[in-house]
């Protein structure tokens, strides 16, 4: 560990042992939280109710501007197209807090029996799709705009400025189009006022209702898009000697990729994953085409990692079509980076995630191959992102259906531990904020 990580890390457990929460302040917080748990679940229901696809939330967003303003609040809408900012300035020197909450759906069919389970269609990709709240974004929001009423109704016992950041498109902007956290930072959200710090969290429907998860550095893995075509020289299919098949070309380059994670990568630093999921050539049954297509993700969750598994897919696709007489063009798109917490910031928040859950139920984890847009933010800036448990604790966390899926379900009684997650660690950082974290993750 460098000498300075590991004084970063002791001030920020020193900071932590030293400060400690003003209890009648940590009781009004609890209070108000309970408080507004009905409003807040309302909230949940409405836009689970009517849930809108990337980069076309405008009734979502204009709802929740319209709370911001009702709050009394400076409010920025629309940003990076269909979000809103609330900044709750206090008129006090102090640190300037961002939280975000992403607030789009999937286009999933919904299979629940909620009353309120979601009947909205739209368009995706040229087809008709159903609309669903399917990640759990739809009480991310509802946390969220809990979290700014409360504030609000305690500006005057804050001080700083806090950021209340409503984001658009985290599942990814249509083709073609700029969104999601990256437009938001493009157009200067962490800029004016300057953010010091961003908080984040995420529902999770295999986790417990009351739990709290995290870890520091990697949290979910960078996320990059894979595209391969295989040239080759088409030929009748009785006669494959006659020309170069990218069909068996393109086998075999499946199989070489497989070996760069199991073979090739040192996965006691990190995990990684490479997923061939399409594969796409030819017309008919007896005519070997010309060119095969294939797409995939790679994941990983080390920024070394990352440039390695680029460099070698690329050699190995090229070289495995080379050595059979075709032609391979590797194109690697960057998605979302790593998810990062600060090392130093979370040593800071564990303490407080502690105290909002309890000690058992404010777990370390293991990282998750998933990926989070959030991760723009803590490329910028200082970030501690986290799970929420919204899993019925009666329930088989094996067996329970999982995110992106017809049958995804949140148990609203976790969302409190959320909001009060996020109350506390705002407050928290108000009072005690960290110094030299220095900036976010960066390439």
């Amino acid at each position: 560990m460098k000498k300075t990580h590991l004084i970063t890390l002791l001030m920020a457990m020193a900071c932590a042992l030293v400060f400690a929460q003003n209890p009648k302040q940590q009781a009004k917080l609890d209070q108000k939280a309970k408080e507004i748990e009905g409003k807040m679940i309302e909230w949940r229901r409405h836009f689970h109710q009517y849930p809108e696809l990337s980069n076309r939330e405008f009734k979502t967003g204009k709802m929740i501007a319209d709370h911001l303003k009702s709050l009394g609040l400076e409010v920025r809408y629309p940003v990076a197209k269909t979000g809103a900012v609330g900044i709750l300035r206090t008129g006090r020197p102090g640190p300037t807090i961002a939280l975000r909450a992403d607030i789009d759906g999937l286009p999933v069919v919904e299979r629940n029996s909620l009353p309120f389970a979601s009947k909205e269609k739209s368009t995706y990709l040229g087809q008709e799709v159903g609309v669903m709240h399917a990640c759990g974004h739809d009480t991310h929001i509802a946390i969220l705009m809990a979290t700014a009423q409360v504030l609000s109704e305690m500006k005057n016992e804050l001080k700083g400025t806090i950021l209340f950041m409503f984001q658009p498109a985290e599942e990814g902007a249509p083709e073609g189009e700029e969104g999601g956290a990256a437009l938001m930072i493009k157009e200067g959200v962490l800029d004016d006022p300057k953010v010091d710090v961003a908080f984040g969290l995420h529902i999770n429907s295999q986790t417990p209702v009351g739990v709290l998860a995290f870890k520091p550095e990697g949290l979910l893995a960078a996320a990059d898009m894979l595209k391969i075509k295989v040239k080759g020289v088409q030929a009748h299919g009785s006669a494959p000697w006659s020309g170069i098949d990218p069909v068996v070309v393109s086998a075999q380059i499946i199989n070489g990729l497989q070996t760069i994670v199991s073979r090739q990568l040192d996965l006691t630093k990190a995990g990684a994953a490479l997923t061939i999921a399409t594969i796409h050539g030819g017309v008919r049954n007896n005519i070997i085409p010309e060119e095969v297509e294939m797409t995939g993700t790679l994941r990983t969750l080390d920024n070394d990692m990352q440039e390695q598994m680029h460099a070698r897919i690329k050699r190995t696709a090229e070289k495995i079509a080379e050595s059979m007489g075709a032609k391979a063009e590797v194109e690697i798109i960057r998605g979302y980076p790593v998810t990062y917490n600060s090392p130093a910031l979370t040593e800071w928040a564990k303490p407080v995630m502690e105290r909002v859950a309890g000690k058992d139920k404010a777990v370390v984890v293991k990282a998750v191959t998933g990926a989070e847009d959030f991760s723009f933010f803590s490329q910028k800036v200082p970030g501690f992102f986290f799970f929420v448990g919204g899993m019925p604790l009666d329930a088989d966390p094996t067996k329970v259906p999982s995110h992106h899926t017809p049958d995804f379900y949140i148990d609203e009684s976790g969302m409190i531990t959320g909001l009060r997650a996020m109350l506390n660690l705002t407050v928290d950082y108000m009072n005690n904020p960290m110094k030299d974290m220095g900036t976010g993750m960066k390439r």
